[in-house]
């Protein structure tokens, strides 16, 4: 599984990796499915999975060039890398574009999730009962998480690790939203915004030279949730990686299906046309750290066709599609 890569396929990847960070962070958009339509899914659970205790023990005797190959360190350098730099550059500007032009960036999302399961789906083969069935599932569960209610915030340790581990898990389940679950339990803000913010505020104080913000009780707080919720991800990523191997190596076709179905329900999720629902506490607006309102959930309805907005928003619809068509029209080309 382990490629020699040459200079530009390495910058390649590394913007993949940009992408599927720029991703993770938005809610209903699911990681997984851009490694899986950019053609690199197989090889990043293959890579997680070579985090195991032959890993572990090269790690302990100091042998590190040998765990950086067994890990296949130079493919998770630069996606892992590309991810990380996504969330505080990239992710910003996908921020930014969702603040000022939501609607268009829905609609670009939810065509491109179209798009993602004409690509899964043209390759699959024989639909049988067992995957018809299968199939049936993954739309049923997917459907069902986009119209549950989130669940209030809550800072205890325990359940920011669980968050860690169910959070991550939209880097490994294409069509699963890890952004999207950590709404639904709450922590989508305290651990995505607020804590992320605190983080990057201290390491800007430390560079400065500035210790003092280290005595400070509420941001050592925030830096012990964000190292409970990074370990919570870290055990997310190998162990569903290992499950997931496992269950893929035995039953491909039902859990592709699964997938397919997934990603089809999670269209609920990123249907464009939406009005946020706000926390209300005795008639008063919920603020997040940062004065923003808080997100409860979304009331859906169907466009009104007379109107332009509605027409552009169909044009990016259209040209998301077109953009995961054209990655698998480039992908089969190179081959």
């Amino acid at each position: 599984m382990q490629k020699e890569r040459t200079f530009s396929q390495k910058i390649t990847l590394f913007l993949k990796g940009l992408a599927m960070g720029a991703a993770n962070k938005v809610p209903g958009v699911s990681g997984g499915t851009v490694s899986f339509v950019l053609g690199f899914y197989e090889e990043l659970i293959y890579s997680f999975r070579k985090i195991n205790f032959i890993a572990l023990k090269l790690l302990i005797n100091f042998r590190f060039k040998s765990f950086y190959s067994y890990v296949n360190g130079p493919f998770l350098l630069l996606v892992m890398g590309g991810s990380i730099f996504s969330y505080f550059s990239i992710s910003l500007v996908l921020d930014y574009f969702l603040q000022y032009y939501e609607l268009y960036v829905w609609s670009c999302f939810f065509g491109m999730i179209i798009g993602s399961v004409y690509y899964i789906g043209k390759g699959f083969g024989e639909w049988n009962s067992a995957n018809t069935i299968s199939l049936i599932v993954g739309i049923s569960v997917g459907l069902g998480i986009s119209f549950l209610n989130p669940a209030r915030e809550n800072d205890n340790l325990w359940f920011v690790f669980i968050c860690g581990i169910i959070g991550v898990s939209g880097m490994t389940l294409p069509g699963l939203s890890g952004s999207f679950i950590l709404i639904l339990m709450g922590n989508y803000v305290l651990l995505l915004v607020d804590s992320v913010n605190e983080l990057l505020f201290v390491v800007t104080n430390l560079i400065t030279g500035n210790f003092e913000v280290l005595e400070d009780p509420e941001k050592l707080r925030y830096l012990k949730i964000i190292s409970v919720f990074t370990l919570g991800s870290v055990f997310g990523l190998v162990s569903i990686s290992h499950i997931l191997g496992y269950v893929l190596k035995r039953w491909n076709a039902i859990v592709t299906a699964i997938i397919i179905g997934f990603i089809t329900g999670s269209l609920g999720i990123v249907w464009p046309w939406k009005k946020a629902i706000y926390l209300i506490n005795n008639k008063t607006y919920l603020l997040d750290k940062k004065g923003n309102k808080i997100i409860e959930n979304y009331n859906r309805f169907i466009p009104d066709f007379s109107l332009l907005e509605t027409w552009v928003a169909i044009f990016y619809i259209i040209f998301g599609i077109s953009l995961v068509l054209s990655i698998d029209y480039y992908g089969r080309k190179k081959e």
